[in-house]
């Protein structure tokens, strides 16, 4: 079997990929599997970290209104499509699967022309302008969040890393606390803005650590690269723990007791599938898909929701305070929120794209017809 992988830009588009590709690796240890990126995105430093071979195609971005730039767009887009094409055609790719982002849409219009079978995954509540495409051209398309309308869309979740999805969080819980030199015998508020870290998740963490200490809940807090001038680390007492970068979020996640986050698609499947509640704080920019990205685990009992400008020292300590500390109630909504996980999205997608590649896949692909 050999496919071709299309989820470049930023992590939320690049781990399900990877995520299937492992998947689809340990169904079939000699699967062919290719990804396929732009020289913008995060992929050319985490795909071949996990040992995947990477074919570059140009990015082009779609303007979100009309400007000068979008006159440079089909001439551009014809090029990242000629090279897309010539990725299909250089792995002889028996399938298309694509996550969305700028590299899809010339990955999609690529393998339309070829006629190699096409399945998309789309992460999110809103689907985006590429994977509106995709599903355009083909029936099998796949879908994160139960309320995201496209085409011939079947719900199975997420695919997310084996390590996450397995995770026994519970039972590391005493080692990873170890780990990051916090105490096994307080609660553990995990804070992360994702892998930049988010200046006003840091600012009003930082602003109630007096109260949190006070309150014997510790911290350990996940501050972005360039954020930490301001951040209370302490060691002693009540443990304050900030660094820049947490490379082993399983061990994490299995720290803490609950988290104070974005509400990216990743973010929300990976918490729901450890059955970690947080405090959800949408992304205030975008078009709110953040929002509905939390807003299915919140009405379910496993988590909050906060807003970016309400977000405040005060909100810590007046309402997220008082659940931190009443044991009974985080037990609940780690239930609630472990009852939405999707642990095996990357196992049923693998499936599917082999039977699909079974039952679709040539030996190669081919090239168009004078009338396509």
């Amino acid at each position: 079997m050999r496919v071709l992988l299309a989820g470049g830009g930023s992590a939320g588009h690049i781990e399900p990929a990877l995520a299937l590709a492992d998947a689809l690796r340990r169904l079939d240890p000699d699967a062919e599997i290719t990804c396929l990126g732009t020289e913008r995105g995060l992929e050319t430093r985490l795909i071949p970290l996990r040992g995947y071979p990477l074919e570059l195609i140009p990015a082009v971005p779609m303007p979100r209104s009309v400007t000068p730039k979008l006159l440079t767009v089909p001439g551009r887009l014809a090029g990242a499509v000629n090279a897309a094409a010539a990725a299909l055609d250089r792995t002889r790719a028996q399938a298309l699967i694509g996550f969305g982002g700028y590299v899809a849409t010339p990955a999609y219009l690529a393998a339309r022309r070829r006629r190699v079978p096409i399945i998309v995954h789309e992460a999110n509540p809103k689907p985006g302008l590429a994977n509106r495409l995709g599903a355009h051209f083909t029936t099998h398309v796949f879908t994160g969040h139960p309320d995201a309308q496209l085409r011939n869309a079947t719900y199975i979740g997420i695919p997310i890393r084996r390590e996450i999805a397995e995770l026994d969080r519970l039972g590391l819980g005493d080692k990873a606390r170890t780990h990051f030199g916090l105490r096994p015998d307080l609660p553990v508020l995990l804070v992360t803005g994702g892998s930049q870290g988010a200046r006003s998740l840091n600012a009003a963490v930082f602003g109630a650590a007096g109260w949190l200490r006070d309150a014997g809940v510790q911290v350990l807090h996940i501050i972005g690269p360039r954020n930490g001038h301001d951040a209370p680390v302490t060691s002693e007492g009540v443990p304050y723990v900030a660094t820049p970068y947490i490379d082993r979020m399983d061990l994490a996640y299995s720290a803490a007791d609950f988290a104070l986050c974005r509400a990216g698609a990743m973010t929300c499947a990976e918490l729901t599938a450890v059955g970690l509640p947080a405090a959800y704080v949408p992304l205030p920019i975008g078009n709110g898909e953040q929002r509905l990205n939390a807003l299915p685990i919140v009405q379910h009992g496993g988590g909050m929701l906060v807003s970016d400008t309400e977000l405040t020292p005060e909100w810590i300590r007046d309402t997220l305070l008082p659940v931190l500390i009443n044991i009974d109630q985080v037990a609940d909504m780690s239930e609630a929120a472990a009852a939405l996980g999707r642990g095996d999205a990357d196992r049923r997608l693998a499936e599917a794209v082999m039977e699909i590649v079974d039952a679709e896949g040539t030996g190669g692909t081919k090239q168009p017809d004078q009338a396509s």
